[in-house]
């Protein structure tokens, strides 16, 4: 699996997994904050930017083994782990799959997926319903549907060019690829890891925003799980805190890889 990659910096490695609909643009304002004191490998997940051709059968296990294989090939051993929303679900299940070699955990806005199989029946139905809609549709379309719908209501808040320049990343996509994404490492797909909470002893800060009470809820119960998590939730920021607060965010991050 050739995921396309951004490397910067020097030093102990940081691997940056986007969200649904991102790339590796995503981190374009974190990415300065962190390079003075990581290598930071920002990567284009299956379907997604110029890793759209990686989308054939793009299961959580096999995004895990190609991102692990990435890793062996740039000679990190070790290295700490971010991931926003789906790249959250994503880390989770790497650091599940190799524990050993993720020395921190960082997830935003992330869940262990859905227990309950009728929930995750129910839920790769829609994702499958969703995927055919954007193929008949268009990503221009999609795109304007997705901001839309209401986990993103508060980055209606964002200055007007903050706003451009997430559309014109999210259309820098591609129709087939987005829907090939959904139906491989949609919600509903994925395995749930809930029982493997407990399992991942690597330190691990969960962050949220607290306009996102869906998600502030599901992370306050990954933490009750999880043996070294805590659980911090910006405020003003909704489900894109990394968008919303970058500069708060941002110092979050690095001062947690810091300590």
């Amino acid at each position: 699996m050739n995921l396309h990659t951004t490397t910067v910096g020097a030093g102990p490695a940081i691997l940056l997994l986007h969200g649904f609909t991102g790339s590796a643009e995503e981190w374009a304002e974190l990415t300065p904050a962190l390079a003075p004191h990581r290598q930071v490998i920002a990567v284009d997940l299956p379907g997604h930017g110029r890793s759209t051709a990686q989308c054939l059968t793009p299961s959580m296990p096999q995004c895990s083994a190609g991102l692990l294989a990435l890793m062996d090939d740039l000679g990190h051993a070790q290295f700490d782990l971010l991931g926003y929303s789906m790249g959250g679900r994503a880390a989770l299940h790497l650091a599940a799959a190799a524990p050993q070699r993720v020395r921190s955990l960082i997830l935003e806005s992330a869940s262990p997926g859905l227990a309950d199989p009728a929930e995750r029946a129910a839920r790769a139905a829609a994702d499958d319903a969703l995927a055919e809609r954007i193929l008949a549709q268009g990503l221009g379309w999609f795109v304007d549907y997705w901001q839309g719908i209401p986990l993103f209501a508060s980055q209606a808040s964002l200055p007007a060019e903050a706003r451009a320049a997430l559309r014109a990343r999210r259309l820098r996509n591609s129709p087939q690829g987005l829907a090939c994404s959904l139906r491989g490492m949609g919600t509903g797909r994925q395995a749930s890891l809930w029982h493997r909470l407990g399992e991942l002893a690597m330190p691990t800060l969960l962050i949220t925003g607290a306009l996102d009470a869906k998600f502030v809820a599901i992370n306050r119960q990954m933490a009750a799980l999880m043996p070294s998590a805590r659980h911090i939730s910006l405020p003003a920021a909704g489900h894109a805190a990394h968008l919303e607060r970058p500069q708060e965010f941002a110092d979050l991050v690095v001062g947690y890889l810091s300590s």
